[in-house]
Protein backbone atom coordinates (compact mmCIF):
# COMPACT_ATOMS: atom_id res chain seq x y z
CA UNK A 1 0.00 0.00 0.00
CA UNK A 2 1.17 3.31 -0.91
CA UNK A 3 0.01 6.58 0.97
CA UNK A 4 1.52 10.11 1.93
CA UNK A 5 0.49 10.18 5.64
CA UNK A 6 0.22 6.93 8.54
CA UNK A 7 -0.21 7.46 11.88
CA UNK A 8 1.69 8.92 13.63
CA UNK A 9 2.21 11.49 10.54
CA UNK A 10 -1.91 12.28 9.85
CA UNK A 11 -2.69 15.02 7.91
CA UNK A 12 -6.21 14.33 7.44
CA UNK A 13 -8.56 10.52 7.20
CA UNK A 14 -6.47 8.99 4.88
CA UNK A 15 -4.01 7.76 7.72
CA UNK A 16 -6.79 5.72 9.99
CA UNK A 17 -7.74 4.25 6.48
CA UNK A 18 -4.89 2.94 5.46
CA UNK A 19 -3.60 1.75 9.04
CA UNK A 20 -7.09 0.12 10.08
CA UNK A 21 -7.10 -1.94 6.42
CA UNK A 22 -3.69 -2.82 6.73
CA UNK A 23 -4.39 -4.33 9.87
CA UNK A 24 -7.05 -6.01 9.15
CA UNK A 25 -5.11 -7.32 6.28
CA UNK A 26 -2.42 -8.80 8.27
CA UNK A 27 -5.14 -10.50 10.89
CA UNK A 28 -6.42 -12.15 7.93
CA UNK A 29 -2.99 -13.92 7.11
CA UNK A 30 -1.62 -11.57 4.58
CA UNK A 31 1.83 -9.81 4.06
CA UNK A 32 1.39 -5.73 3.89
CA UNK A 33 4.17 -3.66 3.24
CA UNK A 34 3.23 0.43 3.53
CA UNK A 35 5.19 2.55 1.88
CA UNK A 36 4.57 6.18 3.30
CA UNK A 37 6.68 9.61 4.64
CA UNK A 38 8.76 9.84 7.79
CA UNK A 39 8.05 11.20 11.15
CA UNK A 40 10.78 11.87 14.09
CA UNK A 41 8.85 9.78 16.30
CA UNK A 42 9.00 6.13 14.35
CA UNK A 43 11.72 4.44 12.85
CA UNK A 44 11.96 3.81 8.73
CA UNK A 45 11.53 0.19 8.86
CA UNK A 46 9.29 -0.92 11.81
CA UNK A 47 6.44 -3.83 12.19
CA UNK A 48 3.28 -2.69 13.71
CA UNK A 49 0.61 -5.38 14.27
CA UNK A 50 2.40 -7.02 11.44
CA UNK A 51 2.21 -4.50 8.87
CA UNK A 52 5.71 -3.27 7.77
CA UNK A 53 6.21 0.06 7.25
CA UNK A 54 8.80 1.72 5.55
CA UNK A 55 9.11 5.65 5.16
CA UNK A 56 11.06 7.36 3.11
CA UNK A 57 12.45 11.14 4.14
CA UNK A 58 10.20 14.00 3.59
CA UNK A 59 12.51 16.58 2.63
CA UNK A 60 11.71 17.72 -0.35
CA UNK A 61 14.41 18.58 -3.29
CA UNK A 62 14.11 22.49 -3.88
CA UNK A 63 11.07 23.68 -5.48
CA UNK A 64 8.72 26.49 -5.03
CA UNK A 65 5.97 26.07 -2.44
CA UNK A 66 3.08 27.14 -4.47
CA UNK A 67 4.36 24.21 -7.13
CA UNK A 68 2.63 21.29 -5.26
CA UNK A 69 1.90 19.33 -7.91
CA UNK A 70 5.46 19.17 -9.27
CA UNK A 71 6.88 19.16 -5.34
CA UNK A 72 4.77 15.62 -4.90
CA UNK A 73 5.90 14.44 -8.15
CA UNK A 74 9.76 15.00 -7.08
CA UNK A 75 9.09 13.34 -3.57
CA UNK A 76 7.55 10.37 -5.03
CA UNK A 77 11.03 9.59 -5.91
CA UNK A 78 12.27 8.88 -2.69
CA UNK A 79 8.83 6.92 -2.50
CA UNK A 80 9.84 4.24 -4.98
CA UNK A 81 13.36 4.09 -3.54
CA UNK A 82 11.54 2.79 -1.07
CA UNK A 83 11.66 -0.43 -2.98
CA UNK A 84 15.60 -1.19 -2.88
CA UNK A 85 14.36 -1.90 1.15
CA UNK A 86 12.48 -5.13 0.04
CA UNK A 87 14.89 -7.22 -1.06
CA UNK A 88 13.44 -10.38 -3.35
CA UNK A 89 10.36 -9.50 -2.12
CA UNK A 90 7.16 -8.86 -3.72
CA UNK A 91 3.94 -7.69 -3.84
CA UNK A 92 0.88 -9.54 -5.52
CA UNK A 93 -0.69 -6.18 -5.89
CA UNK A 94 0.18 -2.61 -5.29
CA UNK A 95 -2.82 -0.30 -3.65
CA UNK A 96 -2.46 3.52 -4.32
CA UNK A 97 -4.30 5.67 -1.90
CA UNK A 98 -5.09 9.18 -3.92
CA UNK A 99 -3.29 11.23 -6.15
CA UNK A 100 -0.11 12.12 -4.07
CA UNK A 101 1.42 8.70 -4.39
CA UNK A 102 0.61 8.32 -8.54
CA UNK A 103 3.90 9.01 -9.58
CA UNK A 104 5.11 5.56 -7.46
CA UNK A 105 2.29 3.84 -8.10
CA UNK A 106 2.62 3.15 -11.87
CA UNK A 107 6.27 3.01 -11.21
CA UNK A 108 6.11 0.31 -9.70
CA UNK A 109 3.19 -1.47 -11.47
CA UNK A 110 5.28 -1.61 -14.32
CA UNK A 111 8.82 -2.83 -12.36
CA UNK A 112 6.86 -5.61 -10.91
CA UNK A 113 4.38 -6.24 -13.53
CA UNK A 114 1.57 -6.34 -10.74
CA UNK A 115 -2.05 -5.12 -11.25
CA UNK A 116 -2.67 -1.62 -9.46
CA UNK A 117 -5.72 -0.97 -7.64
CA UNK A 118 -6.24 2.42 -6.59
CA UNK A 119 -8.50 4.46 -3.99
CA UNK A 120 -10.07 7.90 -4.75
CA UNK A 121 -10.73 9.47 -0.91
CA UNK A 122 -11.88 12.77 -2.31
CA UNK A 123 -11.35 14.68 -5.67
CA UNK A 124 -10.65 18.15 -6.70
CA UNK A 125 -13.75 18.81 -8.40
CA UNK A 126 -15.65 17.59 -5.59
CA UNK A 127 -13.39 20.08 -3.55
CA UNK A 128 -14.29 23.03 -5.80
CA UNK A 129 -18.04 22.09 -5.70
CA UNK A 130 -18.08 20.09 -9.13
CA UNK A 131 -16.04 22.25 -11.63
CA UNK A 132 -12.03 22.73 -11.68
CA UNK A 133 -10.31 25.95 -11.41
CA UNK A 134 -7.64 26.32 -13.37
CA UNK A 135 -3.87 25.79 -12.07
CA UNK A 136 -2.85 23.80 -9.99
CA UNK A 137 -7.15 22.21 -9.04
CA UNK A 138 -6.76 21.15 -13.26
CA UNK A 139 -3.19 19.67 -12.54
CA UNK A 140 -4.43 17.96 -9.39
CA UNK A 141 -7.81 16.43 -11.17
CA UNK A 142 -5.35 15.03 -14.04
CA UNK A 143 -3.13 13.31 -12.34
CA UNK A 144 -6.40 12.11 -10.53
CA UNK A 145 -7.85 10.82 -13.49
CA UNK A 146 -4.08 9.65 -15.12
CA UNK A 147 -4.66 7.29 -11.51
CA UNK A 148 -7.75 5.85 -12.08
CA UNK A 149 -6.93 4.80 -16.11
CA UNK A 150 -3.72 3.43 -15.29
CA UNK A 151 -5.21 1.19 -12.22
CA UNK A 152 -6.69 -2.17 -12.91
CA UNK A 153 -9.59 -1.88 -10.79
CA UNK A 154 -10.48 1.23 -8.52
CA UNK A 155 -12.09 2.01 -4.83
CA UNK A 156 -14.47 4.52 -3.89
CA UNK A 157 -15.83 5.10 -0.32
CA UNK A 158 -19.65 5.23 -0.44
CA UNK A 159 -22.48 5.90 -3.62
CA UNK A 160 -21.53 9.27 -3.67
CA UNK A 161 -18.18 8.74 -4.28
CA UNK A 162 -18.75 5.74 -6.90
CA UNK A 163 -20.85 8.47 -8.88
CA UNK A 164 -18.45 11.15 -8.75
CA UNK A 165 -15.30 8.87 -9.56
CA UNK A 166 -17.11 6.96 -12.70
CA UNK A 167 -18.46 10.62 -14.33
CA UNK A 168 -15.54 12.74 -13.48
CA UNK A 169 -12.93 10.54 -14.99
CA UNK A 170 -15.32 8.85 -17.33
CA UNK A 171 -14.70 5.27 -15.97
CA UNK A 172 -16.52 1.84 -17.12
CA UNK A 173 -18.95 1.59 -14.43
CA UNK A 174 -17.35 -2.74 -13.42
CA UNK A 175 -14.08 -0.68 -13.19
CA UNK A 176 -15.34 1.07 -10.13
CA UNK A 177 -15.49 -0.84 -6.74
CA UNK A 178 -17.52 0.58 -3.21
CA UNK A 179 -15.62 -0.03 -0.04
CA UNK A 180 -16.54 2.00 2.50
CA UNK A 181 -14.48 3.52 5.48
CA UNK A 182 -14.44 1.39 8.53
CA UNK A 183 -13.67 2.16 12.36
CA UNK A 184 -11.32 0.29 14.83
CA UNK A 185 -14.57 0.34 17.51
CA UNK A 186 -11.85 -0.25 20.37
CA UNK A 187 -10.22 2.80 19.96
CA UNK A 188 -13.10 4.99 20.73
CA UNK A 189 -15.07 2.74 22.91
CA UNK A 190 -15.25 4.86 26.39
CA UNK A 191 -14.11 2.98 29.51
CA UNK A 192 -16.84 1.09 30.86
CA UNK A 193 -19.00 2.57 34.46
CA UNK A 194 -21.81 1.99 36.15
CA UNK A 195 -23.51 4.65 35.29
CA UNK A 196 -23.96 7.18 31.79
CA UNK A 197 -21.55 10.11 32.67
CA UNK A 198 -23.48 13.74 32.98
CA UNK A 199 -23.20 15.56 29.19
CA UNK A 200 -22.54 19.33 29.04
CA UNK A 201 -24.00 21.44 26.64
CA UNK A 202 -21.09 20.54 24.97
CA UNK A 203 -20.47 20.82 20.97
CA UNK A 204 -17.74 18.99 19.70
CA UNK A 205 -16.30 18.81 15.81
CA UNK A 206 -12.55 18.07 14.56
CA UNK A 207 -11.22 17.82 11.09
CA UNK A 208 -9.08 19.67 8.90
CA UNK A 209 -10.02 23.26 9.03
CA UNK A 210 -10.91 23.82 5.01
CA UNK A 211 -14.25 26.26 3.62
CA UNK A 212 -15.77 22.41 2.37
CA UNK A 213 -15.71 20.83 6.03
CA UNK A 214 -18.18 23.83 7.16
CA UNK A 215 -17.13 24.73 9.88
CA UNK A 216 -18.52 28.40 9.50
CA UNK A 217 -21.74 27.52 9.10
CA UNK A 218 -21.50 25.41 12.73
CA UNK A 219 -20.34 28.74 14.12
CA UNK A 220 -23.44 30.73 13.25
CA UNK A 221 -25.56 28.03 14.61
CA UNK A 222 -24.08 28.25 18.00
CA UNK A 223 -24.49 31.58 17.74
CA UNK A 224 -27.74 31.51 17.06
CA UNK A 225 -28.47 29.42 20.29
CA UNK A 226 -26.42 31.28 23.02
CA UNK A 227 -29.52 32.67 24.57
CA UNK A 228 -31.83 29.73 23.49
CA UNK A 229 -29.15 27.10 25.68
CA UNK A 230 -26.84 29.96 27.87
CA UNK A 231 -25.00 27.37 28.70
CA UNK A 232 -23.62 26.00 25.29
CA UNK A 233 -19.88 25.84 24.29
CA UNK A 234 -18.69 24.57 21.27
CA UNK A 235 -14.91 23.09 20.63
CA UNK A 236 -13.65 22.90 16.95
CA UNK A 237 -10.00 20.76 16.72
CA UNK A 238 -7.76 20.75 14.17
CA UNK A 239 -5.64 22.88 11.94
CA UNK A 240 -5.95 23.88 8.02
CA UNK A 241 -5.62 26.93 5.64
CA UNK A 242 -9.06 28.17 6.83
CA UNK A 243 -8.51 28.45 9.91
CA UNK A 244 -7.68 32.41 10.35
CA UNK A 245 -10.64 33.22 8.65
CA UNK A 246 -12.65 31.32 10.87
CA UNK A 247 -11.40 32.36 13.44
CA UNK A 248 -12.11 36.35 12.37
CA UNK A 249 -15.78 35.19 12.00
CA UNK A 250 -15.94 33.86 15.58
CA UNK A 251 -14.91 37.18 16.42
CA UNK A 252 -17.03 39.10 13.83
CA UNK A 253 -20.24 37.06 15.35
CA UNK A 254 -18.76 37.87 19.00
CA UNK A 255 -19.14 34.08 19.83
CA UNK A 256 -15.14 34.12 21.04
CA UNK A 257 -16.46 33.12 24.27
CA UNK A 258 -17.89 30.13 23.33
CA UNK A 259 -16.17 28.89 20.56
CA UNK A 260 -13.03 27.70 20.90
CA UNK A 261 -10.92 26.48 18.00
CA UNK A 262 -8.44 24.10 19.67
CA UNK A 263 -5.83 23.28 17.13
CA UNK A 264 -4.39 19.52 16.94
CA UNK A 265 -6.12 17.99 19.38
CA UNK A 266 -4.35 14.40 20.34
CA UNK A 267 -6.67 11.51 20.42
CA UNK A 268 -6.68 10.74 23.86
CA UNK A 269 -7.55 14.37 24.70
CA UNK A 270 -10.18 14.09 22.04
CA UNK A 271 -11.71 10.53 23.52
CA UNK A 272 -11.58 12.49 27.04
CA UNK A 273 -13.98 14.99 25.43
CA UNK A 274 -16.33 12.96 23.51
CA UNK A 275 -16.84 11.53 27.11
CA UNK A 276 -18.16 14.80 28.43
CA UNK A 277 -19.94 16.12 24.92
CA UNK A 278 -23.55 16.52 24.30
CA UNK A 279 -23.11 15.48 20.78
CA UNK A 280 -20.67 15.93 17.82
CA UNK A 281 -21.63 18.01 14.75
CA UNK A 282 -19.75 17.10 11.34
CA UNK A 283 -21.17 20.55 9.29
CA UNK A 284 -19.55 19.48 6.32
CA UNK A 285 -20.57 20.96 2.38
CA UNK A 286 -19.14 18.16 0.40
CA UNK A 287 -17.71 14.82 2.07
CA UNK A 288 -16.74 11.82 -0.01
CA UNK A 289 -17.46 9.83 3.08
CA UNK A 290 -17.05 11.24 6.96
CA UNK A 291 -15.35 8.79 8.77
CA UNK A 292 -14.88 11.40 11.95
CA UNK A 293 -18.95 10.35 11.99
CA UNK A 294 -17.93 6.56 12.39
CA UNK A 295 -15.34 8.32 15.07
CA UNK A 296 -17.93 10.56 17.06
CA UNK A 297 -20.60 7.34 16.91
CA UNK A 298 -18.00 5.04 17.90
CA UNK A 299 -17.15 6.93 20.77
CA UNK A 300 -20.99 7.10 22.12
CA UNK A 301 -21.32 10.68 21.20
CA UNK A 302 -24.83 11.59 19.85
CA UNK A 303 -23.88 12.84 15.96
CA UNK A 304 -25.22 15.30 13.91
CA UNK A 305 -24.13 15.22 10.58
CA UNK A 306 -25.31 17.65 6.92
CA UNK A 307 -27.10 15.41 4.27
CA UNK A 308 -24.31 15.62 1.78
CA UNK A 309 -22.44 12.91 0.13
CA UNK A 310 -21.12 9.86 2.21
CA UNK A 311 -22.16 11.18 5.50
CA UNK A 312 -26.12 11.20 4.33
CA UNK A 313 -25.56 7.24 3.41
CA UNK A 314 -24.11 6.46 6.65
CA UNK A 315 -27.12 7.63 8.81
CA UNK A 316 -29.99 8.12 6.35
CA UNK A 317 -33.15 5.74 7.80
CA UNK A 318 -30.43 4.20 10.71
CA UNK A 319 -31.91 6.25 13.92
CA UNK A 320 -28.12 6.41 14.81
CA UNK A 321 -27.87 9.98 13.99
CA UNK A 322 -29.07 13.24 12.97
CA UNK A 323 -29.45 15.09 9.52
CA UNK A 324 -29.59 18.65 8.80
CA UNK A 325 -29.25 20.32 5.13
CA UNK A 326 -25.73 21.33 4.19
CA UNK A 327 -25.02 25.10 4.52
CA UNK A 328 -28.48 25.64 6.70
CA UNK A 329 -27.18 27.15 10.18
CA UNK A 330 -30.74 27.70 11.46
CA UNK A 331 -31.45 23.74 10.84
CA UNK A 332 -28.31 22.85 12.49
CA UNK A 333 -29.24 25.00 15.62
CA UNK A 334 -32.61 23.64 15.84
CA UNK A 335 -30.86 19.69 15.60
CA UNK A 336 -28.28 20.72 18.08
CA UNK A 337 -30.89 22.12 20.43
CA UNK A 338 -33.00 18.69 19.76
CA UNK A 339 -30.23 16.26 21.11
CA UNK A 340 -28.75 18.48 24.40
CA UNK A 341 -32.50 18.76 25.52
CA UNK A 342 -33.86 15.32 24.94
CA UNK A 343 -31.66 12.45 26.70
CA UNK A 344 -34.23 9.72 25.71
CA UNK A 345 -33.13 10.87 21.92
CA UNK A 346 -29.34 11.33 22.62
CA UNK A 347 -29.45 7.42 24.11
CA UNK A 348 -31.31 6.13 21.24
CA UNK A 349 -28.74 7.38 18.73
CA UNK A 350 -26.14 5.98 20.99
CA UNK A 351 -27.59 2.67 20.79
CA UNK A 352 -28.65 2.48 16.96
CA UNK A 353 -25.28 3.66 16.06
CA UNK A 354 -23.33 1.03 18.15
CA UNK A 355 -25.07 -1.84 16.57
CA UNK A 356 -24.74 0.37 12.86
CA UNK A 357 -20.97 0.40 13.49
CA UNK A 358 -20.48 -3.01 14.49
CA UNK A 359 -22.58 -4.72 11.74
CA UNK A 360 -21.58 -2.50 8.99
CA UNK A 361 -17.69 -0.80 9.54
CA UNK A 362 -15.47 -2.99 10.75
CA UNK A 363 -11.96 -3.11 9.31
CA UNK A 364 -11.88 -7.12 8.98
CA UNK A 365 -15.39 -7.03 7.22
CA UNK A 366 -14.20 -4.08 5.00
CA UNK A 367 -10.82 -6.12 4.11
CA UNK A 368 -12.54 -8.95 2.76
CA UNK A 369 -14.19 -6.77 0.11
CA UNK A 370 -10.98 -4.68 -0.12
CA UNK A 371 -9.37 -8.28 -1.13
CA UNK A 372 -12.40 -9.13 -3.40
CA UNK A 373 -11.27 -6.21 -5.37
CA UNK A 374 -7.69 -7.21 -5.42
CA UNK A 375 -8.68 -10.74 -6.95
CA UNK A 376 -10.71 -8.71 -9.62
CA UNK A 377 -7.95 -6.87 -10.49
CA UNK A 378 -5.25 -9.82 -10.39
CA UNK A 379 -8.09 -11.42 -12.97
CA UNK A 380 -7.88 -8.40 -15.26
Amino acid sequence: MLSWEYPPRVVGGIAAHVDGLARAMARAGHEVVVFSLDHPKVGDDEMTEGVRVLRANADLPWLPDDYLVARMASANHQLTQLAARLGSWRPQVIHAHDWLVAWTADTLKVLWGVPLVATIHATERGRHGGYVPQGTPAAINAVEWWLTYQAQQVIACSKFMVREVTDGFELPSEKVNLVPNGIDIGQWLQPSTSTEPPREHLVVAWGRIQYEKGFQVLTRAIGHLRHRLPDIRCVIAGRGSYLAELQTQIDMEGVSDIVQLAGFVPDDELRALLRRTGCVVIPSLYEPFGIVALEGMAAGAPTIVARTGGLAEIVEGTDAGVLFEPGNHIALANCIAEVLTHPQLASTMRTKAASLLASKYTWDAIAATTLSVYNKAKRG
